[in-house]
């Protein structure tokens, strides 16, 4: 069941949200520590919800999956035996019921605002779509915008509402650069699946586009991230937040030359090319709230 619900991705949802949280800290607020944890309860249970109903809406697709990773092509676990197909399933729709019945509690109890259940409501419904029917949002090409928006989007914005009250343009100042690793890193993620996906008529973007133009996307994007980061400077990002998050560029310029050199076509270093995306993702997010913890602590 652990493998099945891959838990070493419950990092990313636990440092988006405390960025969020971080980023209420510096607005002035006083962070309730206990709608905190209640609020980590409901997105991790948001999140194990996707992986385990991923695994059960996209078996065909990683049944016909020659070439996984440790971070793509599903847990395997199915395919195994080692699990009924139908095990998944249930345990995404009981994770399901705790995120729902979390958020409803927890604004009945501690009232964060009008905002918390609807935020909350559309990442389950979002995530759910992702893969089953009758969106099945990855498979028409549009998963990775669904996952950008509520991972990078929904997750934090979900950790500053519940301590502020409310929803301003501040946040998206942070937010806006991860949002572009975070599409990057899907890219990555999905490139080693392309075949299985097509296989299986999962018309993923990447198999969409091909491997060749989705790996050019890809520099787009961590291209497009620093740039954002300048504009987002402008608008009111604090300095040291935007030094913070430059300080990945480096891995950022490593992983363009690498994908230049061609790492986007040998299933030898699509894992590597993986791993690297989503450590520059959430080293990103940490260094942010390390800069807002830093500014925080400075008044």
């Amino acid at each position: 069941m652990i493998r099945l619900g891959r838990f070493r991705f419950l990092v990313g949802g636990v440092v988006l949200y405390a960025l969020g949280v971080v980023m209420a800290g510096y607005m002035g607020a006083t962070i309730n520590w206990q709608v905190a944890i209640w609020g980590q309860i409901i997105v991790t249970a948001t999140q194990l919800m996707t992986h385990y109903s991923n695994d059960y809406y996209d078996f065909e697709a990683d049944h016909c999956n020659r070439t996984p990773t440790p971070w793509s092509g599903g847990s395997r676990v199915l395919q195994s035996g080692a699990l009924p197909r139908q095990t998944a399933l249930i345990a995404a729709l009981i994770l399901a019921s705790v995120a729902v019945i979390g958020v409803l509690l927890l604004a009945w109890r501690y009232r964060p605002g009008p905002l918390a259940v609807p935020i909350v409501l559309a990442a389950v419904a979002l995530a759910w779509q992702y893969s089953a029917p009758p969106l099945k949002l990855h498979a028409r090409g549009i998963g990775e915008i669904c996952s950008m928006f509520i991972v990078a989007g929904l997750t934090p914005l979900l950790g500053f509402y519940l301590q502020t009250g409310q929803i301003t343009a501040f946040p998206m100042h942070a937010l806006v650069p991860l949002c572009c690793l975070q599409f990057s890193m899907l890219v990555s993620v999905d490139i080693p699946d392309a075949d299985g996906d097509a296989a299986a008529d999962k018309r993923t973007l990447v198999v969409r586009l091909g491997r060749r133009a989705s790996a050019r996307v890809y520099v787009v994007l961590l291209a497009l991230a620093y740039g954002l980061v300048i504009l987002m400077m402008l608008a009111g990002l604090p300095a040291i937040v935007a030094v913070c998050f430059c300080l990945t560029l480096p891995l950022a310029l490593w992983l363009a030359w690498r994908v230049r050199k061609g790492d986007w076509s040998q299933a030898a270093t699509w894992g590597r090319l993986a791993f690297f995306s989503i450590a520059l993702l959430m080293s990103a997010a940490v260094l942010e709230a390390v800069g807002f913890v830093l500014l925080a602590m400075a008044r």
